[in-house]
C-alpha cells in the first residue's frame, strides 16, 4: 500500500480511536462516580414509576412478538432494496444491468417465499384459529 492510500484511511482511524476513548472514559467515569448501595428499592422491578402489582410471570399473547419480528424482518429487507434501485440505471449503463436484475429478482423471490411461508403457517393472522381433529376407529 502506498502512503497516499494510508492517508485516506487516517481520519477513519482517528475517529475510531476517539470513539473508543470516549466509550472507555464513559464506562470508567460511571464506575468511579456511581454509588454502590445494593438493596432496598434497587431490587424492585421498575414499572414506569409505579409500584409493581401482581407477578411478573403473567401470561400474555405471544402474537405481539411474532407479528413484530415478521414486520422487522420484512421492513429491513425492503430497506435493503433501495440502494440497488438507486444504482440500477448506472449499472445498466455499465453493462451489469442483467446481473443486478437477476440478483434483485432472486432477493425479491426470497422475500415472497418468506411471506408465503408466514401466510401459510398463519402467522399473519392476528387471531389464530386452531382446529382439533379427532380420530375415530
Amino acid at each position: 500500500m502506498s502512503n497516499q492510500t494510508l492517508n485516506v484511511f487516517m481520519p477513519v482511524a482517528i475517529m475510531m480511536v476517539i470513539a473508543a476513548l470516549l466509550f472507555g472514559g464513559a464506562l470508567l467515569a460511571a464506575y468511579l462516580l456511581s454509588p454502590s448501595k445494593p438493596g432496598g428499592n434497587k431490587d424492585l422491578p421498575y414499572e414506569c414509576g409505579e409500584e409493581p402489582v401482581g407477578s411478573a410471570w403473567s401470561m400474555f399473547n405471544v402474537r405481539f412478538y411474532v407479528v413484530g419480528l415478521i414486520f422487522i424482518i420484512f421492513d429491513v429487507e425492503s430497506v435493503l432494496m433501495f440502494p440497488v434501485a438507486a444504482i440500477f440505471k448506472k449499472m445498466n449503463e455499465l453493462g451489469n444491468g442483467t446481473y443486478i436484475l437477476i440478483i434483485f429478482l432472486s432477493f425479491i423471490s426470497v422475500l415472497l417465499e418468506g411471506i408465503a411461508y408466514c401466510w401459510k403457517k398463519g402467522d399473519l393472522d392476528w387471531v389464530k384459529s386452531f382446529s382439533r381433529t379427532t380420530k375415530t376407529k
